[in-house]
């Protein structure tokens, strides 16, 4: 099995907070994570992180994420044309005590 390491920066004003949703243990966020291994941009990222939406629409850019460590063994995935279904329909969250 490969192993990759990656950090993540991620813009919290700009969660849609409508798409948190409630779970067993707490709050929660879908997002996704693009990462192109072999290519960094002008600040040295490998991708992004989008915020996860319908099937349809585009998620905001949440922010970037950056590869520090790999093992040495990728291994390259096929494409996945399934879309997953969000677990449960979005519910009002009491943010009052966020930073953002």
């Amino acid at each position: 099995m490969s192993k990759i390491g990656v950090s993540l920066s991620i813009d919290v004003t700009k969660i849609d907070k409508e798409l948190l949703y409630k779970g067993k243990k707490g709050t929660y966020l879908d997002a996704t994570v693009f990462i192109n291994i072999d290519e960094k941009d002008q600040y040295d990222n490998n991708g992004m992180i989008t915020q996860k939406v319908g099937k349809d629409e585009k998620g905001n850019i949440l922010g970037n994420c950056k590869v520090f460590w790999t093992d040495g063994n990728i291994v390259r995935a096929e494409k996945d044309d399934a879309v997953a279904q969000p677990k449960a329909a979005p519910v009002a969250v009491d943010d009052s005590g966020l930073p953002f």
